[in-house]
């Protein structure tokens, strides 16, 4: 492993904040530094281990912004307790891999980065639908290898995307988004599986299919189902969104993928063990007309064996979040946490967290997940 190097802003600074990757931007600094906070920032791309992290800590720290591919569990959370901190910071929306009992157990308030991410990543989804429905990484990799001889009538031959039928497996923020994306853009139907109804979603496709009528069009629809195998069996494009955790582990297995049409497409920008991936890459290999479009893996970096090498699978290395804006808002919000509750603000209850993207930001925390077990005050 290579030695550990840091760097350190403000090193003056009454509060000791470790950070144990490089983060976009600058505006995420400023606040930190503007909260009398020394900031020690890991600059090796290597995950932290447990261990490495726990030395970080050390004996005295008042706050840590981590990332989702460390594991932050009851060791951690006991080492931040026993240094004196006082909060945890997720650079991420998703927190599976964070263990909030444990950190509340030990009175550490947990935050993470909601609100920044939501387009970004419907957007991603958008482009792996399409990437996959129209072949775009076989096509790409045919012709820069010198294979393409001139237009084929039978060459490259994808789906159509117009007036499919998509299935949204988990219906919130991320999930809401990509439905409208796609239904106002492409004029699909939707089915969603979700514990709670979405109604703004179904009013929204119910006002668009009324708009479509008085324009001379078909309408279109939105239905939530009872059951994620009757979405999987009527849908043509199958889209995850759904948080991971012990009941969605494996949520699409070998058995669920075998309900799926023959030239199904499925998406995934969630989490990867959402997918059963090595039933993924069998069941691709036996339905050369199924295709995937993946951001994210069930163990990764590592993907399954013969992942890579199916051409009905497109593959990217978890960039959905990945635009200069989502990331550096990721960066801000997280810093926000840490500063507001080293200041001692309660905790924000808006749904919009755009005003800590601007100007100084309310003096709040954007998203601490156990605050209300934590007893904490809010704005």
């Amino acid at each position: 492993m290579p030695k550990q190097k840091w760097r350190t802003i403000n090193p003056s600074g009454r509060y000791r904040v470790v950070v144990t990757k490089e983060l976009p931007g600058k505006r995420w600094l400023k606040i930190l530094t503007a909260a009398d906070c020394r900031v020690e920032i890991s600059t090796l791309s290597d995950v932290m281990s447990v261990e490495a992290i726990k030395a970080a800590i050390g004996d005295h720290c008042d706050g840590v912004i981590g990332q989702l591919t460390e594991d932050w569990g009851a060791d951690l959370f006991q080492a931040l307790n026993a240094a004196g901190a006082k909060v945890y910071s997720n650079y991420a929306v998703g927190f599976n891999n964070v263990d909030i009992l444990a950190a509340t157990r030990h009175g550490i308030p947990v935050g993470n980065t909601p609100g920044v991410l939501t387009e970004t990543t419907a957007e991603m989804a958008v482009a792996l639908t399409f990437a996959a429905a129209r072949r775009v990484g076989e096509a790409e990799r045919f012709l820069r290898a010198g294979q393409y001889s001139g237009w084929l009538p039978t060459l490259f031959l994808g789906e159509l995307i117009l007036g499919k039928t998509i299935g949204i497996v988990g219906a919130g923020r991320i999930g809401d988004a990509y439905a409208r994306m796609m239904v106002a853009g492409h004029r699909v139907n939707l089915l969603y599986f979700d514990i709670h109804p979405n109604q703004a979603l179904e009013d929204y496709v119910h006002a668009y299919a009324e708009f479509l009528q008085d324009q001379g069009l078909p309408p279109v629809a939105c239905n939530k189902v009872d059951s994620i195998e009757a979405l999987l069996q009527e849908a043509d494009i199958v889209s995850i969104h759904t948080v991971l955790d012990k009941s969605t582990h494996h949520l699409i297995n070998a058995r669920r993928l075998a309900l799926m049409k023959e030239n199904a497409i499925l998406i995934n920008t969630s989490r990867g063990p959402v997918i059963d991936e090595a039933a993924l890459v069998k069941h691709c290999q036996q339905h050369p007309s199924f295709r995937a479009g993946l951001d994210v893996f069930e163990n990764e970096p590592e993907m399954k064996t013969g992942l890579v090498d199916l051409d009905n699978v497109v593959i990217v290395p978890h960039i959905a979040s990945a635009t200069s804006w989502t990331r550096q808002g990721m960066a801000t919000l997280a810093a926000s946490n840490v500063a507001a509750i080293l200041q001692g603000y309660p905790t924000w209850q808006q749904d919009d967290i755009r005003p800590f993207l601007t100007g100084n930001g309310p003096p709040a925390a954007p998203s601490i997940l156990n605050a209300r077990e934590l007893g904490m005050p809010s704005y």
